[in-house]
């Protein structure tokens, strides 16, 4: 079973898929990490970000992969090419480059034909911006996460002092933010939008908790469904 979260940047999409899935004992597919990946090993090879033949070969040739500690939801580690890039894909330079770069169709569709190939061979809590819409239009649930420019700000200007990573100039990071949306939001391919039967969750005002326990309750529920409906195979 698919749950998929979309929202835009900031929305505490990771943080929540990572809690839901451990809930649930589902695992967690990271999209985001996908593109990023290709984001940052596209500014190491020193490859102009408006060239799209270029930035579709590293999506489709690139190797990408996902290292797990057992239990854990969330890959610890993320690689391209047996390159270590869990550190360099949070950073500035990837958050302004990874918008053009996911834009790009070609990008898309070689990762998204991965994500599906994984995603569809068992439980997974997967967030990005196009789940619900594009990569997993039958998820038996769909939420779409969001929140206020400014709450996503403080949020992420928190989560980079944490992790002594990224920004914490809140008004560089606040127009780094609006400047996503906008980039997401008006692309040619896949733009952010809420699917027409997503759940709105928007968090401005709620504690985590309350997040968590909503899309936890929504798949219960879909879980609940699915064992309740008849077995057509049978």
């Amino acid at each position: 079973m698919i749950v998929a979260i979309d929202g835009p940047s900031g929305a505490g999409k990771s943080t929540v898929a990572k809690a839901v899935a451990h809930e649930l004992g589902f695992s967690c597919l990271d999209t985001g990490a996908m593109y990023r990946a290709v984001a940052c090993k596209a500014l190491a090879d020193g490859v102009d970000l408006a060239d799209a033949d270029a930035l579709a070969a590293i999506a489709r040739d690139a190797h990408i992969e996902f290292l797990h500690q057992c239990g854990e939801p969330m890959p610890s580690q993320v690689a391209i090419d047996g390159r270590d890039v869990t550190a360099a894909i949070r950073t500035g330079d990837v958050d302004r480059a990874v918008s053009p770069v996911s834009a790009v169709p070609a990008v898309r569709e070689a990762l998204v034909a991965q994500q599906q190939r994984i995603g569809r061979a068992g439980d997974y809590v997967v967030e990005g911006r196009d789940i619900g819409t594009a990569v997993f239009p039958e998820a038996a649930v769909k939420v779409f996460l969001t929140a206020s420019a400014e709450e996503r700000a403080h949020r992420r200007v928190r989560q980079n002092v944490d992790r002594s990573v990224g920004s914490i100039d809140f008004d560089e990071v606040l127009a780094d933010i609006v400047r996503r949306d906008e980039l997401d939001s008006s692309r040619a391919s896949s733009p952010l939008r809420a699917a027409d039967d997503a759940v709105l969750l928007d968090s401005t005002a709620m504690h985590i908790e309350e997040v968590i326990g909503a899309i936890c309750e929504l798949a219960r529920a879909a879980q609940a469904d699915l064992a309740a409906a008849p077995n057509d195979g049978a």
